[in-house]
This record gives structure tokens, C-alpha cells and sequence, in this order.
């Protein structure tokens, strides 16, 4: 059983948010659907002396928070929200394979580094099912627990992490650059490693958007066990990471169903073939959904067109897994740095960005080829080229020149 629980309805957009939040951080915990459990209600009644606020989130402890904000959860789950210091040899924006493995070099070299990152650390790797094509793991590694590898591996060199913190702009301040987080915090430093990684892309379909976290989901991981035992579950997108989380929701439903809107799916051949030859699965290709229906507050129809014939179609799956690929998260850069039409930072032959002395790694950056050992690479790649420009500006040998003295 999990530590914490969750008192809520699938109507309710504080409840999605909260869920979606735990889910980052990967705290496991335990769903109720209070207009479905006479006892949840009850239980929440009698918690509030009769009120009915929700989400209602109890906690391993006994205590619990009523309707909370991310920041208040964040506290409650002890994760640091402002660095220790206001100026940094480097700060690293985003906590995924690329930014982790770039800290841990930093550490090494003697960079004084920061980790800010938005959701949690560890990235898309860390809400991934399952890792069959990383160095060194012959039989495969879960997401979460190389991700954890990760995480343990810079803390071993003392590198200050920071998670569920946003940044809000990089800028010039002088020879230096700036940094303001969404916690209403500013930092200093000498250079910057852009390494945010990439969000997974909506339908943009009538009925997406109040779906969210009631039928529609991004993460097969995340939310997949709550359909244990259903008839039918819908992918849709037919790439790997379709595929892949596909598989993975066969332990939970007793078919899937497959979506790719192209003539054919785009995933290895190796995937295409257990997925054609797997019992469970019914493959759509040319199929486009067109609208998302709720059936009280619940994902009730799924509906979509034929792209070759235009016959129309709806199907009535019991929750829909959206993989239909990746957006980068640079948002918060433009106007700062030069960005394709697509969003990717554009970077020179050693990880700079238009902005000197901020640089780029992994997904995030435009010619990355969106794979995990890729990023790996990148994080590395870019520290030593970090690592050159601070010494070409003396940063580094000033400080090690005085510890020598």
C-alpha cells in the first residue's frame, strides 16, 4: 500500500494537478474516487468535520492537506525549494539524464554547480517502464531506478539539487548571467547549461484538454495500474515509445488497442513484430482521432476518422495513452536565446547558444537525436566545452590559483 492517499474526483482540476504532481516525483500513492466510494466520502466528511474539499491527501504521518499547491506538497515531501547560495560557477536548468550526468563532470572538475529543475529529476527516463538499450544493463533497467542512479551518483559529489522549481529566464546581468526561478528567486552565475529536455505532445482534439488525468494520460507508468482489469486500452501512436508502453499496459487490460494515423507504425521492426504477433493487440493505421467524449467526467468515447476512406469510427476504451512524440520545453527562453521554428535551441559546434556563456545539451537542443545514451553524451560534451569558457574567463584558475596559494 502506498504511504500516501488521494481523496478526489475525476471532474475535479486540482485533483489531476496533484496526481499529475506525485506522479512527477514518483510518490507512489493511492487513488479514491470519492463520488464512486461511499466510504472515500464519508472518510473525508468526517476528516473535515462535514466540508468536502478536495483533493484531500493524507499522509503516511496522519496529517493531511486539503486542496494544496505544488509548492505546499513540495514542502511536505521535503524537497528543497531555494538554493544555499545566490551565485553559482554554473547552473544547470533541467534534471534529466543530460543535466545530471553534466553535474556529476562539474562536481568532479571543481565546478561550483546548481540543478533547478522543473518536475522531477530524472527526467522522461525516470517515468519510462522499462530501458533495454542503455551500455551496461544487458538485461534492462527500470526507468525510475536508473534515474534514481543518477540522482544518488550527484549527490555522491554534493551537487545541490533543486526539484519542482521552475525557471522563468535566463538573461544577461553584466559578464554574468542571471537566473529567476519561479519561486521568486534569483541566481547569479558565471554560465548556464540548458538542459530541460522535452514535453510529451496533446492532440489538440475537442475534449483533450478537461480529460486530462480522467481517461487521457501521457504515462503508461503513472497511471496505467488504475485500469487493472479493464476490457480495453487505447495507444495512440505507433513510434517506439507507443509500442513500448503499449506492452507494458498488457499486464493491466485485456486488449489494446493501437492508433497511428500514418499508412504505417513508425516503431522498430523488432516492436512492430511482438506487437503484430501479441494476441492482445489491434493494430489502426491511416486512423486519425477527430474528438474526445466524456462520459460522466470520464474519457466514454474516443472518436475518429478512416484517413484513407473517411469512414468514421469510435471506439470505447477505458483510458487512452497519448505518445505521439515530444515538444521542447523553451518557453521560457524565447526572446533570450534563438530558437528553430519548432522551439529546439540552436547551438554552435561546442553546446553555445545564441546568449555567450549559456549553453545547450540533450533533447532540448535542435540536431539531438532524442536518445538517452545521446544525452548522456551531450551532458558531458557541453561541461567540457562549459569548462573551457570558464577558464578562458578565468573563472576557475582565479580560485584554484588562490587555493594553490
Amino acid at each position: 500500500m502506498a504511504e500516501i492517499k488521494v481523496y478526489g474526483a475525476p471532474w475535479c482540476p486540482d485533483c489531476k494537478r496533484a496526481k499529475k504532481f506525485l506522479g512527477e516525483q514518483r510518490a507512489a500513492y493511492d487513488w479514491t474516487d470519492i463520488d464512486q466510494d461511499p466510504e472515500g466520502m464519508r472518510f473525508v466528511e468526517q476528516l473535515q468535520n462535514g466540508g468536502r474539499t478536495i483533493p484531500t491527501i493524507v499522509f503516511a504521518d496522519g496529517s493531511h492537506l486539503l486542496d494544496p499547491s505544488n509548492a505546499e506538497l513540495a514542502r511536505k515531501l521535503g524537497l528543497q525549494l531555494k538554493a544555499q547560495r545566490p551565485f553559482y560557477d554554473l547552473v544547470i536548468v533541467g534534471g534529466g539524464p543530460a543535466g545530471l550526468t553534466a553535474a556529476i563532470y562539474a562536481a568532479r572538475e571543481g565546478i561550483d554547480c546548481l540543478v533547478i529543475e522543473k518536475s522531477a529529476l530524472g527526467g522522461n527516463a525516470g517515468v519510462t517502464e522499462r530501458i533495454d538499450n542503455y551500455p551496461g544493463f544487458p538485461e534492462g533497467i527500470g526507468g525510475g531506478e536508473l534515474a534514481d542512479r543518477f540522482i544518488a551518483q550527484a549527490r555522491r559529489y554534493n551537487v545541490e539539487l533543486l526539484s519542482a522549481v521552475g525557471v522563468e529566464s535566463v538573461a544577461a546581468d553584466g559578464e554574468d548571467l542571471k537566473i529567476m526561478s519561479d519561486q521568486g528567486h534569483e541566481y547569479g552565475a558565471h554560465s548556464v547549461l540548458i538542459a530541460t529536455g522535452s514535453a510529451y505532445r496533446r492532440l489538440g482534439v475537442p475534449g483533450e484538454d478537461g480529460l486530462i488525468g480522467a481517461g487521457v494520460h501521457f504515462c503508461a507508468t503513472c497511471d496505467g495500474p488504475f485500469y487493472k482489469g479493464a476490457d480495453e486500452l487505447m495507444v495512440i501512436g505507433g513510434g517506439n515509445s507507443g509500442l513500448e508502453e503499449g506492452l507494458f499496459l498488457t499486464q493491466f487490460a485485456k486488449k489494446i488497442r493501437v492508433l497511428e494515423r500514418g499508412p504505417e507504425l513508425k516503431a522498430s521492426r523488432l516492436l512492430q513484430d511482438k506487437v503484430r504477433n501479441h494476441p492482445q493487440f489491434d493494430v489502426h493505421t491511416s486512423t486519425q482521432v477527430t474528438e474526445l467524449k466524456a462520459k460522466n467526467g470520464k474519457l466514454g468515447e474516443v472518436l475518429a476518422k478512416d484517413r484513407a476512406t473517411g469512414e468514421s469510427k469510435t471506439f470505447h476504451p477505458a483510458g487512452a495513452f497519448v505518445f505521439i512524440g515530444l515538444d521542447p520545453n523553451t518557453k521560457f527562453l524565447r526572446g533570450s536565446v534563438s530558437l528553430d521554428n519548432a522551439g529546439f535551441i540552436v547551438t554552435d559546434e561546442v553546446f553555445q547558444t545564441s546568449l555567450p556563456g549559456v549553453f545547450a545539451a540533450g533533447d532540448v537542443r535542435l540536431g539531438s537525436t532524442k536518445q538517452l545514451a545521446a544525452a548522456v553524451g551531450e551532458g558531458v560534451a557541453a561541461l567540457l566545452h562549459i569548462r573551457q569558457h570558464l577558464q578562458k574567463h578565468s573563472h576557475i584558475g582565479k580560485r584554484e590559483g588562490a587555493m594553490a596559494a
